[in-house]
């Protein structure tokens, strides 16, 4: 899931909580296992080294493809799941190496979902192209485990996968849960803002651990998937609020895409939403 995991339940009840927190972990480690780029046993790795060759997918593939499909309509091409590999020439861990421009064009022939033949539920590739679920599996993980932790038990619960969380009700005596946005500032412990969090989901984008430095700028991991580079004017972090993670994960997701125009979009989504732009 990309960072810490937690459930956080409001029972009495050790042997419950207990019951909670191991389901919703095996949810968890379902979704990584099954989606997992790193992976050369799952779904992915078969989709992605079939050479060329169509690929039958499950109906659960299947939906994610059709979501990562109108991710990228409404998106304007911006959000596409063949852009992961340019993972090859970018490292972002926080250092100083960028990638030649000859390196990311060697890449950008193999980035283009109008160039996947996907209907469902066959998908096949142009040989070195593949697929890369990381921008919206965390999210779709969260949704999977909140929903089997709201059919499991009436407590209320929190699932948090690496900072995307949604929870199944208010606690008692209907009060909300109370959110930390995480500072941009990595050294600052304090959060940025709270958010009282009644129902729904919270789900954040940012560069506070992956991004590279270029003389005196931070360049992000968001990627445009027509250069190759970092999107241009992109805030330091996007968090929404949304009736499902992933729901609010797309509107993070296409926010940062838009770079100066995050602000104007989620705004004329009408959504909840913090952002946070460095100086």
């Amino acid at each position: 899931m990309g960072g810490p995991c937690e459930v956080l339940a409001e029972v009495a009840d050790e042997t419950e909580a207990r019951k909670i927190t191991e389901s919703v972990a095996a949810c968890a480690w379902r979704v990584e296992n099954k989606f997992s780029r790193y992976r050369s046993d799952n779904i992915v790795a078969r989709i992605n080294t079939a050479g060329g060759k169509p690929v039958e997918v499950d109906v659960e593939t299947a939906n994610l493809l059709d979501f990562a499909a109108l991710m990228h309509r409404l998106s304007d091409g911006l959000f596409d799941i063949t852009s992961g590999v340019l993972r090859k020439a970018w490292t972002f861990d926080g250092g100083r190496r960028l990638p030649t421009q000859s390196g990311i064009d060697a890449l950008l022939p193999l980035v283009g979902w109008s160039k996947v033949r996907w209907v469902r539920p066959m998908i096949a590739l142009s040989p070195g192209m593949e697929i890369d679920f990381g921008g919206i599996g965390k999210e779709y993980a969260v949704d999977q485990a909140t929903q089997l932790a709201a059919q499991m038990s009436s407590a209320a619960v929190l699932v948090n996968f690496g900072g995307d969380l949604a929870v199944t009700r208010s606690r008692k005596e209907n009060r909300a849960w109370r959110v930390g946005i995480e500072s941009i500032d990595a050294g600052d412990r304090r959060a940025a803002m709270l958010v009282d969090l009644a129902a729904g989901a919270l789900s954040t984008s940012g560069d506070t651990y992956r991004y590279v430095e270029s003389e005196g700028r931070r360049l992000s991991h968001i990627l445009d998937p027509r250069t190759g580079w970092p999107v241009n004017g992109a805030p330091r972090s996007v968090t929404v609020a949304a009736p499902t993670c992933t729901n609010a994960g797309m509107l993070t997701t296409l926010a940062m895409l838009r770079g100066p125009g995050a602000e104007a979009f989620l705004e004329s989504e009408g959504v909840r939403h913090w952002v946070q732009r460095g100086t």
